[in-house]
């Protein structure tokens, strides 16, 4: 394991406020993130808003705004959500700061140099809402509407600057090849490949008609294509190719993305990066899209799932868990509030919840809220040991291929586990007992019960962290200092002795829908 790692979100378009495709790109990140740190990793958090563009002009004109005070009011949102959901990140980047403008003007005059950027006349299909250049083709067999709003295509025909990314077309196929996680999921992969082996035209990088963006270096009559401007952040922000410290967290270890703007990130970004002779990121990540209760989301519909909403309704950590936890991350998934009633208490509160509870009561009762001292396990231990002992392996098996859903699955397979052992041990019968044999082994279940719950908490840490920190309030545990998760994972932490605390049920249970109504 490398002694770095860094990983980004997309710098969130500013036009309009945040939603829960924003916050689902986030809070993996931050997931991620915060296991890399607890694993010992030196890592950079990434995130950002990006705010230039046509649509950014279109978007503050039409409220009767500058686009600098729209961006302002709307980054300012993104950082306030983000604060909201506990998101740890180490930089927020926005695309109008001066230490982003001047090195994207660095680097577009050293292709301009290089020979990389040419003068040229633009004439095709342009698709505001993405702001995305679409071919002849694609426009035809999209009815000249945008594949994702529907609106009309826009036609232009105005003089730009193209940047040679044809000439990077087999190196980027030979790339890809021969390194195959570097497109994820592999439908994603196989989708770049089919599109850049048929077709990789130069691309059109400039505008005349657009001032709200940065200038072209060798041509202050042209503003930078937005997403060529949008997709240097990555680099500005650690200042990859420049001769700074922080240059050491580049290449950029993931980066998450959704899958509607996997052209840029996967075929222009690495191109733009082979031109510069800077190392291309290790991997690109992009995530499905969301329905709400089964329907796309739009506007006309007024069904965009707010994360606002939900948190107020359900509680961060729940809805941190449930956007991770309900679907494969790579495929799209449904946003559905009975889903998250029926699984946050089949979950949480039924299995995790009540697993707390159960020993935290039982110590307290039994042994005077005194961790017993466990005596040789037998039989009865072997099936919570072995999932205990499967924890660290499943996790990170799971963390390394973004595979969230299956991380949290380790934790309940072990919560299940220990809950089955609770029921076929029935420590409150023995407990009944004055036999020194009985009460030695009482006290080997109690201890197996809060090891493993230790060991469920810490692995749902970073999905749930302020809900985690509520259990070391309960079951007393430190790691020691510079300990490691993998290290914290290992049986056998807790100290006899130490006494648990009697808390607030971890996780009320919700009502159902119906009832709630």
């Amino acid at each position: 394991m490398s002694e770095t790692f860094y990983v980004t979100t997309p710098i969130y378009y500013v036009n309009d406020r945040p939603h829960i495709g924003h916050a689902y790109t986030t809070i993996a990140c931050d997931v991620l993130a915060r296991y890399r740190r607890a694993c010992g990793q030196d890592v950079h958090f990434l995130t950002g808003t990006d705010e230039h563009g046509q649509k950014m002009a279109e978007s503050a004109q039409a409220k009767g705004i500058t686009p600098r005070q729209l961006a302002d009011e709307n980054s300012a949102q993104f950082r306030s959500l983000w604060e909201h959901l506990n998101i740890r990140y180490d930089d927020f980047i926005r695309t109008s700061e001066p230490r982003h403008e001047t090195r994207v003007q660095a680097y577009v005059a050293r292709l301009v140099e290089r020979g990389d950027i040419y003068a040229g006349h633009y004439e095709g299909w342009y698709d505001v809402g993405q702001e995305e250049f679409v071919s002849e083709m694609e426009a035809k067999a999209q009815e000249y509407k945008s594949a994702v709003n529907k609106k009309p295509l826009v036609r232009y025909q105005e003089p730009s600057y193209f940047f040679r990314m044809s000439a990077y077309r087999q190196r980027l196929l030979d790339h890809i090849a021969a390194h195959p996680d570097f497109i994820q999921p592999e439908a994603r992969r196989n989708e770049v490949v089919s599109k850049v082996t048929a077709e990789l035209r130069d691309l059109s990088i400039s505008r005349q008609t657009l001032t709200w963006g940065v200038q072209m270096p060798n041509d202050p009559t042209h503003t930078i294509y937005v997403w060529i401007d949008a997709l240097f952040n990555y680099c500005t922000a650690v200042a990859a190719g420049e001769k700074e410290a922080v240059s050491r967290f580049w290449p950029a270890d993931v980066h998450m993305i959704g899958k509607d703007i996997l052209w840029f990130h996967a075929v222009i970004w690495p191109c733009v990066l082979m031109a510069l002779d800077v190392p291309l990121p290790r991997k690109v990540f992009a995530h499905g899209w969301w329905t709400s209760e089964g329907e796309k989301m739009s506007k006309t519909l007024g069904n965009f799932v707010d994360p606002w909403e939900m948190t107020r309704k359900y509680g961060v950590d729940r809805f941190r868990y449930f956007v991770l936890r309900e679907v494969p991350f790579g495929v799209d998934g449904d946003f559905s509030e009975s889903q998250v009633v029926s699984r946050c208490n089949a979950e949480l509160a039924n299995n995790v919840g009540n697993l707390l509870s159960r020993t935290v009561n039982m110590i307290t009762r039994y042994f005077d809220g005194a961790i017993p001292a466990p005596a040789a396990g037998g039989p009865g231990e072997a099936a919570v040991r072995a999932e205990a002992d499967a924890l660290a392996g499943r996790l990170a098996e799971a963390m390394d291929a973004l595979q969230f859903h299956k991380a949290v699955e380790a934790s309940l397979l072990l919560a299940t586990a220990t809950n089955k052992y609770i029921d076929d041990t029935a420590p409150f019968k023995l407990a009944k007992s004055d036999a020194p044999a009985d009460r030695e082994r009482l006290g080997t279940i109690l201890y197996t019960c809060a090891e493993a719950t230790r060991l469920v908490a810490l692995a749902l840490a970073p999905f749930m962290p302020a809900t985690i920190e509520r259990v070391w309030c309960q079951l007393p545990y430190t790691p020691a200092a510079g300990e490691t998760l993998p290290r914290q994972l290992a049986w056998g932490k807790l100290s006899p002795g130490a006494k648990v605390t009697k808390g607030d049920v971890l996780f009320p249970r919700l009502e159902p829908l119906e009832e709630a109504r």
